[in-house]
This record gives C-alpha cells, structure tokens and sequence, in this order.
C-alpha cells in the first residue's frame, strides 16, 4: 500500500489497514494496521498515524496469536 518509509533507522511498510478507531481533532487516526517494521513481516499494529501517514505516535504491536487471544478477550467482554 505504502511505501516503505526511513525513520531514524526504523523502517515500516503499512501492509494492510484493518480500520480506524477514531479521529483527532488534529486529524491523527488511531488505527488497527498490519505493519512490517525493518523488513520484518507484519504484525498487527494499534497506534496514531498523522493523515499522510508519515508520522506516529508510540503503539502496541501485536503477533498472531496475541491478536487472535485479544479478540477472544474481547468477545467475552460485556461492553454494554
């Protein structure tokens, strides 16, 4: 989707978006990415991008097996 990016020798390829979470007032959207950090393969990523997506905030990454035992977490959650 992206290309890849240089960042103070961290480089990162948005893969895949997932969705947005919800928007700044500044614009900044926090969203669920699958991202390739340093050429590594994707993980899934929550974090704030800026709207180029050229800039982000700290985050959490997430494996597969981290990603797939919070949605079972979360399905179990009552929210209302």
């Amino acid at each position: 989707m992206n290309g890849v990016i240089k960042l103070a020798d961290v480089t990162f390829e948005i893969l895949e978006k997932f969705g947005v979470l919800s928007v700044s007032p500044k614009g900044w959207s926090k969203e669920i990415n699958l991202v390739g950090w340093n050429k590594y393969p994707g993980k899934y990523d929550i974090r704030e991008w800026d709207p180029d997506h050229q800039k982000m905030s700290k985050g959490i990454t997430l494996n597969k097996d981290e990603i797939l035992k919070l949605r079972d977490i979360l399905n179990k959650m009552d929210l209302e």
